[in-house]
């Protein structure tokens, strides 16, 4: 039979209230007390039941993980540290699949029959309604890589993506490139939106260079694969700013299969710095997200919201730069 709170109770000689304070975070129980029952616990091999604790406390400690781009190698690292980070902290991850999803309610409606005490939706090409339908619900919520805000609807974590698109731009540009061309994700994501804004602005300030722009259908191997082999057909640009690094290491594929070579003929520029970019046989240029100080502070800030659940929803940026690895010629 499974250990009771009873069984400990009686055990250590003390009340079950005793033993419910010494599993209860932030309850008043002296350090004898607690000693006397956690010895009873080990003893018996009793664990507190979190999910029936919380039926008293209102509290499940359960923290949704809402994404909808698991076929991106990115999220892996994503996931393995919002996973730890948020274990660390006392609390548990749900992790949601919403890959398929079109309706913030229908979202809303799943998470709060799990009695979730917040939710991190960690993706940026959901849209923002989904961010808001769970504020609007007054659920906790933190937009990991969502779009940026002077005043943010609600907590988002993430960078710049139009201040990338420009960096992206700005590199190309020293190297000499004249035939320039975006490769983007799918075009309704704000993410492909802002780094394409950004890339185009800064490139119109240079007349003599040529812009051109596609969007591949997903964050994706296989659809930046398709998108290239189809650009292929009527003739590549010099460089591309591949608005992902997935998408960058599809393209390369395409390249490769066409006979061409990078960066001899095609140079390619990234965005990410996924652990897959810089192995050896892929060695791509790319602008590096700072992953781990992004997913750090998304789960602080969770923290402090189940704390403080009005607390003024604010835009944390981080800054990119360039890692420079094979796919891009010398700067002139």
């Amino acid at each position: 039979m499974t250990p009771t709170l009873k069984d400990v109770a009686a055990r250590a000689g003390v009340s079950r209230s005793a033993v419910s304070r010494t599993f209860t975070d932030g309850a008043s129980v002296s350090p004898k007390m607690r000693k006397k029952v956690e010895k009873a616990a080990r003893e018996l091999g009793y664990s507190p039941n979190f999910l029936a604790r919380s039926l008293t406390t209102r509290r499940t400690k359960l923290i949704g993980l809402v994404s909808n781009n698991f076929h991106n190698p990115i999220f892996l690292e994503v996931f393995d540290l919002f996973t730890r980070g948020l274990q660390d902290r006392g609390l548990r991850p749900l992790l949601v699949n919403l890959s398929s999803e079109t309706d913030p309610e229908h979202s809303v409606q799943m998470l709060t029959q799990y009695s979730v005490d917040g939710v991190i939706v960690a993706s940026s090409t959901l849209p923002p309604a989904f961010s808001k339908a769970f504020r609007d619900k007054r659920i906790p919520i933190v937009n990991t890589f969502g779009r940026y805000a002077s005043s943010p609807d609600v907590h988002v974590v993430g960078i710049d993506n139009v201040e990338a698109g420009k960096t992206a731009a700005q590199e190309l540009l020293a190297r000499g490139y004249k035939n320039i061309a975006f490769l983007g994700g799918p075009k309704s994501a704000t993410s492909t939106q802002d780094r394409f804004k950004g890339f185009s602005e800064e490139i119109a300030k240079h007349p003599h260079v040529r812009q051109t722009h596609s969007f591949a259908t997903d964050y994706s191997f296989q659809a930046g694969r398709a998108e290239m082999l189809r650009l292929l057909e009527t003739g590549p640009a010099e460089a591309y700013f591949c608005g992902d690094d997935v998408l960058s290491i599809g393209v390369l594929s395409a390249i490769k299969d066409a006979g061409l070579t990078v960066p001899q003929d095609v140079g390619i520029i990234g965005l990410n710095d996924m652990e897959m970019s810089s192995w050896e046989n892929i060695a791509l240029t790319t602008i590096h997200q700072p992953i781990k100080q992004i997913v750090n502070s998304s789960v602080e800030l969770m923290v402090a919201m189940l704390d403080e659940p009005d607390r003024h929803p604010e835009a944390r940026l981080f800054p990119c730069r360039v890692i420079e690895r094979k796919t891009l010629r010398p700067r002139t």
